[in-house]
């Protein structure tokens, strides 16, 4: 699909976040400046959050309480592997009460990252235009 300017990859977003439970991963992949971080803010603010969301770069992530869940935003771009990192530096990221969004998971290395049920690639499309693609897992 695709979206004309960061409202509509929101919007696109929010539609996304009706379907997310508790325990749920959402992997958010693209190009520097794709609109992660919009997409994962649309979903947050879906979800109830009321902070506003930025993206956690230099702290890897942050979380929000949200209606009846914690929405964690992870931002694996300075990471060059978890591999490298202490197995605990992600584990309060993720858990059953938790519906997770993680920027550049290519980062993690192949590692585990819980339940993914849903990976969105965005993509530049000149302009404020975006392709965003929604593969909803098993």
């Amino acid at each position: 699909m695709k979206s004309a300017d960061p409202a509509e990859t929101e919007a696109l977003a929010a539609d996304a976040a009706a379907r997310l439970t508790a325990g749920d991963v959402v992997l958010v992949s693209g190009e520097l400046g794709a609109g992660k971080t919009t997409f994962v803010r649309g979903a947050a603010r879906a979800l109830g959050v009321g902070e506003q969301v930025v993206s956690p770069t230099f702290t890897v992530g942050a979380r929000y309480r949200a209606r009846g869940v914690t929405v964690a935003h992870l931002d694996l771009y300075r990471l060059g592997s978890l591999a490298d990192e202490d197995p605990a530096l992600l584990a309060d990221y993720f858990s059953p009460e938790t519906i997770s969004f993680v920027e550049w998971p290519e980062h993690a290395g192949g590692e585990s990252l819980g339940r993914v049920v849903l990976r969105v690639f965005l993509e530049h499309l000149g302009g404020d235009a975006r392709g965003v693609t929604l593969d909803w897992g098993p």
